[in-house]
């Protein structure tokens, strides 16, 4: 297929320059996108229909077999050899079972090592004298040791999952998933379902995966490409709201950060841009050839409360000003007897004392230097803060020492959402089709309505975990947060059977639920893997020589390390592992068979995996955060890293909750 494309000769049906370098883009993308994957199969399932699809089955039409893959594969004819996993044909490989065939006779399972198919594995659903039996190459497949970037997903996806990754575009979706319930791989999943239902839709409104950190999306970036899909843009909430002269420099204090990411910070920043419409103090007069038009001061205010009223962009407003002040002098010429048309109103929403009115009327603002001076003024502040903040709140977000310029200042990533806030006051943000935001239950409400304004016009699919929540503004409910990202109608789905996390680990973890999460219920692992938990208490002198022994040890093991410790602690540990001769990676950097050990500060530990975990000083990860709360939210994070096996080494005191005796 791929040499097909390189073959393709273009000389003849191009009309000119810029067609051809349309045609060759097209050409060159088609070419990545059937590029061969190393140790990726073409398939990896087979269903055996006793029909064929879409047939009278009252009429006995014979079966029909498909091989199903992650990509659609045809031979030199152009008949189909591999079905797209996306297609309706292949959806029973995933949702059919013994008690709904689905007009299933056999389904499949292939397995494969290092790219060579070395098994099969068939269930007979329709047979009624086999019994249902848990799949050793679903589970195998699982528990592959994980090294380099996450993967797809395709050849396991779950039914609940299947439901999700093939729910419609015209509806957004919110996922409650505790740590291994593979919520992620389920939102990019549905980007590619939805890419391959709704291709031609979603190439014009485009498609944007969020995700919290650079180090994250550096962890999935892979997957939307190993299915195929070149097009999709991956971005961070800071990435969204950055702008020109708007340097991130500085940090708030987390009472500060959590006042400025409040939904009640939109109205503050609604009341200051309209704060600039200035009621008209004077008659407007327009001079055409000989004649003079006058437009008095009260029917300018007219025009300007009329606008007011309609509550649209400040900047569409702005622009509307001067045609509607036309209007109104076109009125005028009528009635003395003149035929205007269109170009004459032009020409006087053109004319320079219409263009001064509205300069005094409604000036242009910059969202840039607004929230600058409403950050640096007191009196502005207040003023538009009145009812809204309270004094004590006011004092927080100010800045003790006012900046001078856009560019001096000190901006923090909230005030980059503040500024934000105010562009599409001022000018509408444009939308795309179809966003997912993933790790969603770390954003502020104004971080929300910064995401919920790229797709208005198109839909989401919205990624977390409450118990997750590390940051002082974590979301309380889905459907708070919901509201503030402008889809209050969105449904919420809930994934709790884990395929990550062994079993004891989760188990562990989950004692942190009832004073983190009350309420959310723990996610019960598929996984058994006796032993995979150990908590070793060592004396305080002892503690980095024993984390280090047990990096060596776990690295006897296939697959990935990860050791995570609190961030004050990452350059002793890093200092440690050189003086020990182990190389170690940076989160983000991909683990090879020759470095697979990577060094993770709590802070970037979230949406991360690795096959086996040794977790720093559990104590240090809680007291490294502003509350014992979010403290222990991030521990809850740390210890559900682990895809085979957790190794906990300590000196302090656990907290009270894990301090019992542990499973295995």
């Amino acid at each position: 297929m791929r040499e097909d494309v390189e073959s393709l000769d273009i000389r003849d049906v191009t009309a000119n320059w810029v067609n051809a370098l349309i045609l060759t883009a097209q050409i060159e993308d088609r070419i990545k996108a059937l590029a061969d994957l190393a140790d990726t199969p073409l398939f990896f399932g087979r269903l055996d229909y006793l029909h064929a699809p879409g047939a009278d089955l009252a009429e006995g039409a014979g079966g029909e077999r498909f091989y199903i893959g992650r990509r659609h594969v045809h031979d030199a004819d152009g008949d189909p050899m591999v079905i797209d996993w996306r297609a309706p044909v292949s959806q029973p490989f995933y949702r059919a079972s013994k008690k709904d065939p689905q007009d299933i006779g056999l389904r499949r399972r292939f397995g494969y090592t290092g790219g060579d198919l070395t098994a099969y594995e068939d269930e007979h659903l329709s047979d009624p004298a086999e019994t249902a039996a848990v799949s050793k190459l679903l589970q195998q497949e699982i528990e592959r040791p994980r090294v380099g970037p996450m993967r797809d997903i395709v050849a396991t996806i779950q039914p609940e999952q299947d439901e999700i990754v093939r729910s419609g575009l015209s509806g957004s979706v919110c996922v409650q998933g505790g740590p291994g319930t593979g919520k992620t791989a389920v939102g990019l999943h549905r980007v590619a379902y939805l890419l391959y239902a709704h291709r031609d839709r979603l190439a014009r409104t485009g498609t944007l995966v969020i995700g919290p950190n650079r180090s994250f999306l550096h962890y999935i970036e892979q997957v939307l490409p190993a299915l195929g899909e070149l097009e999709v843009k991956q971005a961070t909430v800071a990435d969204l709201v950055a702008r020109p002269g708007v340097e991130v420099r500085g940090e708030d204090p987390a009472a500060a950060a959590v006042v400025k990411g409040d939904a009640r910070m939109a109205e503050v920043l609604r009341r200051a841009v309209r704060s600039h419409v200035t009621p008209p103090a004077e008659a407007l007069m327009v001079v055409r050839g000989s004649r003079r038009w006058r437009i008095p001061a009260y029917e300018l205010q007219e025009i300007v409360d009329e606008l007011l009223a309609r509550d649209i962009r400040y900047g569409a407003a702005r622009d509307a000003l001067p045609q509607r002040i036309a209007h109104a002098v076109l009125v005028r010429m009528e009635q003395a007897g003149e035929a205007p048309d269109d170009r004459v109103q032009d020409a006087v929403a053109r004319n320079a004392a219409v263009k001064a009115a509205v300069k005094t009327v409604w000036p242009a603002v910059d969202p840039a230097k607004l929230v600058l001076r409403l950050l640096s003024e007191p009196e502005f502040l207040a003023e538009h803060a009145d009812g809204v903040l309270t004094e004590d709140e006011q004092e927080l977000i100010r800045w003790a020492k006012p900046f001078r310029s856009v560019k001096s200042a000190k901006w923090s990533a909230a005030d980059a959402v503040l500024v934000d806030e105010v562009a599409d006051l001022v000018e509408r943000t444009a939308s795309l089709g179809h966003v997912v935001l993933d790790e969603a239950q770390d954003l502020s409400p104004m971080q929300y309505r910064a995401v919920g304004r790229r797709c208005t016009t198109g839909s989401a699919t919205v990624l977390g975990d409450l118990a997750q929540g590390t940051t002082p503004w974590a979301t309380r409910s889905w459907a708070e947060a919901l509201a503030h990202l402008g889809k209050p109608d969105a449904a919420v789905e809930e994934l709790t059977a884990g395929f990550r996390v062994p079993r004891d680990v989760i188990a562990y973890a989950s004692r942190l639920l009832p004073g983190i999460a009350p309420g959310l219920a723990p996610v019960s692992s598929v996984r058994e893997n006796p032993g995979a938990l150990a908590v070793t208490r060592v004396a305080d002198g002892e503690l980095v020589e024993a984390v280090v022994a047990a990096c060596r040890t776990s690295l006897g093991h296939e697959g990935s390390i990860g050791l995570i410790a609190a961030d004050a602690r990452i350059p002793a540990l890093a200092e440690a592992l050189d003086a020990a001769g182990l190389p170690y990676l940076a989160p983000g950097e991909e683990t090879t068979a020759l470095a697979r050990l990577t060094l993770v500060p709590a802070s970037l530990a979230k949406g991360l995996e690795y096959d086996y975990v040794v977790l720093d000083e559990p104590a240090a990860i809680v007291a490294g955060e502003a509350d014992e709360r979010t403290g222990l939210r991030r521990l809850y994070v740390c210890l559900t890293r682990a895809v085979s096996g957790l190794v906990a080494v300590h000196a302090g005191a656990l907290p009270e909750v894990l301090a019992g005796p542990v499973a295995g």
